[in-house]
């Protein structure tokens, strides 16, 4: 396969949230940066019929909306890349306009970025695929979550995989793009420091934490049917549970990454219905206060009753030789005091003090890794508190910050699509999903789900802007540990 890079992205969904969002002014930013290859277009596809001239107004006016200080000369190049023709996967005709086009423009490697809804992703690779256009020199980008469970999540990939290789394939979840990630990846495997620390011999806990202060945001009958389980927890806590606990790969390249991720996926021990009511809690947000504002209940946002959780706190184990006995917290939900992505690994008690019973009190050692709102890394050590110590020596928790933003303050803080683009571009699958990793994930979380209809268990009711139903704090404490909040 090909590995130069792409002549010519395709971008379905064109029109959509998330192209306006975020995929345009990436692809901007790495125009402003000269980062694009010098030759590559950009097709942008939808149903709505636009000619090339409305679809540069709209790129432009995406860009103007969501970067800063717009350098002109730059934008007028992604403008003049930009093309657009519209199709519907459904319309044998439009596609095969769409195919004509696609023709015209391409000089080399192609990328199709499909930002639709998932239940289009084999139709729209079934109609490239008879046009010609799954061979060698293609590759196609699927934005996850993909499916609603297993069977569905199969069913997609069986149709996408009818036209693709699995090397072609780049299934996107855009935290791995994220700056914080990559952290994490050369914190653990660049340093001497930190590897022979990192396992059950040693960490005491790890929490990982998606915590959003918004609500469903016009995204009610999508998220209604989702749900914070297979919205948030099945993609994204779960890639960052592979990237935490995986052991290092023998090299930094796709499948020696992908290969270690799904070991971590295939050790997670199931949770079933013995023992889903002592291990999980799903709760539904209501009417509270964010930042001293009053926000609706999710069912006075949606219009109607629901059962649809909102809220998600597992208790689980990796049972591997590395992590045996360790329990990964996961947690994340809508309306929550703070908005923040973060890992938490809490380190194991000193052995003995030498300060005796009556001594200063030694809090745990820990280090956190956060990926919003701002990417930074704290190693939380104990140190002596300032003073003449008459009465005895006092000691403190102090944060020592790993991200070294001072030394990088003149580089920009690169978005995660900005990476995943170049890399999507250049071939490197590095930072996508493979195929196995979905279905693992999918296998676990449907256990979870099902579970969860066995026991009869219904979201519980947490205030807006509070961390969740009480019972989600029982879940830690029980076994001696609290939430970092």
């Amino acid at each position: 396969m090909s590995k130069q890079a792409a002549s010519l992205l395709v971008l379905f969904g064109a029109t959509g949230d998330l192209a306006q969002r975020m995929l345009l002014p990436a692809l901007y930013e790495l125009e402003r940066d000269g980062l694009l290859p010098e030759s590559m277009k950009l097709l942008g596809s939808s149903r709505s019929e636009m000619s090339d001239a409305g679809f540069r107004d709209h790129v432009a006016e995406a860009v103007r909306g969501h970067s800063d200080d717009v350098d002109a000369p730059a934008l007028e190049k992604l403008l003049a890349r930009s093309h657009y023709q519209a199709a519907d996967s459904n319309d044998e005709s439009a596609m095969a306009s769409l195919a004509t086009r696609i023709g015209e423009l391409r000089d080399g490697d192609v990328v199709f970025h499909l930002s639709t809804a998932p239940r289009l992703y084999a139709p729209i690779c079934e109609a490239l695929g008879r046009h010609g256009f799954g061979g060698p020199g293609t590759r196609v980008l699927l934005e996850k979550p993909i499916g609603h469970d297993l069977a569905s999540s199969c069913e997609i990939n069986d149709g996408v995989a009818s036209v693709f290789s699995e090397e072609q394939i780049f299934r996107v979840d855009h935290y791995l793009g994220k700056e914080g990630v990559q952290n994490l990846i050369a914190l653990r495997f660049g340093n001497a420091l930190f590897e022979p620390l990192w396992n059950a011999r040693h960490i005491a806990q790890v929490q990982i934490t998606v915590a959003e202060t918004v609500g469903v945001e016009g995204r009610g009958d999508y998220y209604d049917h989702s749900g914070a389980m297979r919205d948030m927890l099945q993609n994204h806590l779960l890639q960052l549970v592979c990237l935490t606990a995986m052991e290092p790969p023998s090299q930094f390249d796709p499948s020696a990454v992908r290969n270690e991720k799904i070991k971590v996926l295939r050790s997670l021990r199931p949770i079933g219905t013995r023992d889903v009511g002592n291990v999980s809690v799903c709760g539904q947000y209501a009417e509270g206060a964010i930042n001293g504002k009053v926000v609706p209940g999710y069912l006075q946002e949606l219009g109607r009753d629901s059962n649809t959780e909102t809220f998600v706190a597992l208790r689980t184990q990796i049972d591997n030789w590395r992590w045996s006995g360790v329990p990964f917290y996961l947690r994340t939900g809508k309306r929550m005091p703070r908005r923040c992505t973060e890992i938490y690994l809490q380190f194991k008690a000193v052995p003995h003090s030498i300060f005796g019973e009556s001594g200063p009190k030694i809090d745990p050692n820990a280090l956190v890794i956060r990926l919003q709102p701002e990417e930074r890394i704290e190693l939380m050590l104990m140190s002596k508190t300032p003073g003449l110590d008459r009465s005895g020596l006092k000691l403190s928790q102090v944060a020592l910050d790993l991200d070294m933003h001072d030394v990088f303050a003149n580089q920009r803080r690169r978005s995660a699509y900005e990476r995943l683009y170049l890399d999507a571009l250049e071939d490197n699958g590095t930072l996508f999903v493979r195929r196995d990793e979905t279905e693992a994930a999918w296998q676990w979380v449907d256990g979870i789900l099902d579970a969860w209809r066995s026991e009869g268990i219904k979201p519980r009711s947490y205030p807006a802007g509070t961390w969740g139903p009480s019972s989600s704090v029982t879940l830690t404490e029980r076994h001696g540990h609290s939430w970092r909040e």
